[in-house]
Parts: C-alpha cells; structure tokens; sequence
C-alpha cells in the first residue's frame, strides 16, 4: 500500500496509467463508461422506486406521478456526476478497494437523493418520503454491483497487460523488494514493474526478472525516457532529503510519483495526511468499536444468526443422524475457547473426528504440516467419513451460531483461539481479546487452511485495528462463495 493511495489519490501528478509492451490502447475512457454507467443506473433506481408501491406507509402514489419523478431524477443528472466525481469515484484506483469504495457510494447516492428532494422543494412537486427512502437504497445496491463487475472486469483486463501503469521503483532494500515482488504477483493492481534505481544495490537483478535500471540521481533520465512510467518510492530505503530532491525533479518531468507507507497494516480510510507546520503528518484515525456500532453489531450478529440457524435446520438435523451413523460418540464438539476480553466458553461444532482425537494428537506432532501452535494435517486420519463432508463444506461450524446468539462469539471476528495458544502470545497479540471472536473473518477467506500462524495473527490483528461494520459486511459477503466453492477448507 502507497501512502499515495492510503491518504489521498492527489498525491502527485503525472500521466494515466499506460500500456506496456505489446498492449492495444483502449477504445473507451474508463472513467467515461463508469459515468455514462452511473447516469442510467441512477435513472433504473428512479424507476424501480416508482415500481415499488407504498413500502414504508407514505403513499407512494400521493402527489407527483410517476413519470414527474422520473423526469425529476434525470433533470438532476448533472448533480448526480458531479456528486460521484466528488467522491472520487471515478477514480480508477479506489475500484478495487471494497470498503472505501462503498462508503464513497453511500455517501454519494445520499447526497444525490437529498439533492432530488431539495429539487422537488423548489420546483414545488409533492414527493412521498418512501420515494427518495427507495432511491437512496437501489442506487447504493445497483452502484455498488456495477462496480463490483467494473472491479473484476478490470481486474481481468490488467492481468492480460491492459490498463497497466509502467512503474520503477527507487530503492531495492528489503521493503522495495518486497513491494516489486508483491506487484508482479498480483498483476490485477495494475503495475508493470520495469526496475529499481538504487545508490547501494550492486546484484543486477535484486529481484527475480526486475534489473537495476541505475542509481536514484539517474532516475529523472531514466522515467523520461520511458514515457508515462510512474516511480514508487520504498520510503524505508532512501533519506527524506533525498527523496524530496527526487520527487522535485521527477514532478517537474511530469513523472508521476508515490511514497510507499510501513503502515501496512493500517486501512487506508483510517489514514489522512495533515500539516504540521513545514511537516506532512500521516494522522491515524482511532479505531471506533463501542457505543452505536457495538450495539449495531450485536442486533445484526442476532438477527442473521437466528435466521440462518432456522434456514440451516435441516441440514443440521441430518448432519447429526450422519453422525450417529457414521461412528460412536456425541454428536456435538465441545472445546473451551478465549474469548473477549480473555473469557474463556466452549465453542460447540459438529463432531467430524473420532472421540480421542484429544488423545491421538500427541502421536501425529511429527506429521504437524502447520507452524506455531496450530496443528494441520491435509489428510488427518483422526477425521471421519462423515466429518470429511461436513468440513469441506464447513457445516460442522453451524452450530455455532448458537455461540453466536449467547453472546459468545460473533459472526465475524478473529479466529477463536485455544487457552494454550494464549499463553504463548506476545503484548501484541493480546490485542486479539478486545473484539469478540467470529465464525468467520478476514483468516477465512483469505485461504484459512493454507495460512500461516503468522498469517492468521497478521490478519486478526489487521481485523481489530481496523474494525468497522462495513469490513464486516464485506466479509461475510466474501465468505459466501468461498464456502461454496470449498476454498480452504479442509
């Protein structure tokens, strides 16, 4: 993550992305697709508030017909862009980012919708509240789907070299290693990595395929004679001083430039550049957890996981005679767990392993495939036939909506860990126990069983630093298809 696209995406100026070698130039601007998109998405959620008749009580067919509406929404088009633009959303690198992303479309489809009530104020039509109430909603739904498909469209067409960004990166220690690494890896972000310029690197190739273009004096030379390239600079690696004599130089060129950030672990919308005097300041919004947003979450986390348990019940049901049919023993798992704040519970699972698993575990260390304190085994023999099925499809883990509904879990949330795991955590890690425990988070659908410990804590604690409701929408959203294309779970 660049400080540039964690703070502000006007952190430097320069050419649009452009193509590498070999790519065809796009026939139609980005950017303008996803504005003419918009005017008819908003036009389509005018349409779809007329066809939903009365939802909230406040006679939606009172006063202005339907066609005045419509006609009213689309005489505010203009406002809508504009509103939209405001908030950056057509800005090509907050696509992608999920959660900033919908807080930017909730902030935007509400100002558009009181924009179409004030203009019905002034032009005197009589407009049922339930009207804009529906228009706010279906054109934050629609909105939100048309850039999910604009996100993978582009994901897919960076992958194949379209829309890519021609990028040197200024320092080759570890951190702009890592950072060439991490950008050939996941070309949807859309970098093409051209090189490093470095004053210590000798190795021609401190990166697997990315040379050593040169030293960071050489750097102006270098971008200029590559057209529309962009430098990312590892701020790690080179003084300030020199980095700022750079940036001088490089913007003067017209090169485009970033400053990469160490605070990786922070989300980008917590993060916002300030002055202090002659010093930009990153300012770290503190997390909110309590008040409003905890009880939010706790209705939520009620009403979803009594729903879901009711739908789930007869498959629960028939998960348990499988059970009994299939080996001896209870049906149900219990196991104490930590939870917030430190206080122990027993989580309750669908049985999937035979009763002395327990016992058994001490023999299987050697062939222990995780590290740390987790112990993972792709072809555990403890698990039964029938417990097989029911992790692969993750139903052994329904019964712990009961947790969820007691107040001991949540639905999202760190993984819940055992006492000993605990006993063995760092001050940092304890940070864990300030948040509720889940069934799922940020461990789940990010490839549960092929993470590390050091990928499960870095990913819990990146969860609790960062908390919001809208992470957690996003995550339960996330681990729908990964529960049903079986990713992970074993």
């Amino acid at each position: 993550m660049s400080l540039a696209q964690a703070a502000s995406d006007d952190v430097g100026v320069g050419a649009p992305p452009v193509a590498v070698e070999g790519d065809r130039p796009l026939r139609v601007d980005p950017k303008t697709a996803l504005g003419a998109i918009d005017l008819v998405t908003v036009v389509v959620a005018a349409v779809i508030s007329v066809l939903v008749v009365d939802p909230l009580g406040n006679g939606a067919r009172v006063g202005t017909s339907d066609a005045e509406f419509v006609l009213l929404v689309m005489s505010t088009l203009p406002v809508w862009l504009a509103i939209f633009a405001g908030q950056r959303l057509y800005n090509i690198r907050f696509i992608g980012r999920r959660i900033d992303e919908v807080r930017r479309i909730v902030n935007a489809t509400f100002l558009g919708s009181m924009g179409v009530a004030l203009a019905a104020f002034f032009v005197d039509l009589e407009l049922p509240r339930s009207r804009i109430i529906v228009l706010f909603v279906a054109t934050t739904l629609l909105v939100t789907a048309e850039r999910e498909v604009a996100r993978r469209t582009f994901a897919a067409m960076r992958a194949r070299g379209r829309m890519v960004r021609n990028v040197v990166i200024a320092g080759a220690n570890p951190e702009g290693r890592e950072l060439a690494a991490m950008l050939r890896t996941d070309a949807w972000l859309g970098y093409h990595v051209l090189g490093f310029v470095d004053d210590t690197v000798t190795d021609p190739e401190p990166v697997p395929g990315v040379p050593l273009l040169g030293t960071v004096a050489d750097a102006g030379e270098i971008l200029q004679a590559r057209r529309g390239a962009s430098v990312i600079v590892a701020a790690s690696a080179i003084e300030s001083a020199t980095t700022n004599r750079l940036a001088r130089d490089l913007l003067d060129r017209g090169v485009h430039v970033e400053l990469s950030s160490t605070l990786r672990d922070i989300a980008s919308q917590r993060l916002v550049v300030r002055p202090l005097g002659r010093f930009p300041v990153v300012y770290v919004e503190p997390v909110q957890r309590d008040g409003w947003r905890r009880t939010a979450k706790r209705v939520f986390d009620v009403a979803l996981a009594s729903l879901t348990l009711l739908a789930a019940s007869p498959v629960l049901l028939a998960a348990m005679v499988a059970i009994r049919l299939d080996s001896r023993g209870p049906v149900l798992f219990r196991q104490v767990r930590v939870g917030r704040n430190g206080r122990p519970f027993q989580v309750i699972k669908l049985r999937t392993m035979v009763v002395d698993a327990e016992e058994r575990r001490a023999e299987l260390l050697e062939a222990n495939e995780a590290d740390g304190p987790l112990f993972k085994m792709t072809d555990d023999p403890r698990v039964t036939r029938v417990g097989k099925v029911l992790r692969t499809t993750s139903i052994d883990e329904l019964p712990q909506l009961w947790n969820v509904i007691r107040g001991e879990m949540s639905l999202v949330g760190p993984r819940p860990a055992l006492p000993h795991e605990t006993e063995a955590w760092d001050p940092l890690l304890t940070q864990r126990l300030r948040v509720t425990p889940g069934i799922t988070g940020m461990w789940q659908v990010n490839g549960r069983s092929e993470s590390s410990f050091e990928d499960y804590t870095r990913l819990d604690l990146y969860y609790v630093d960062n908390w919001s409701l809208l992470i957690d929408l996003a995550i339960l959203a996330k681990t729908v298809p990964v529960v049903l294309l079986r990713q992970g779970a074993k």
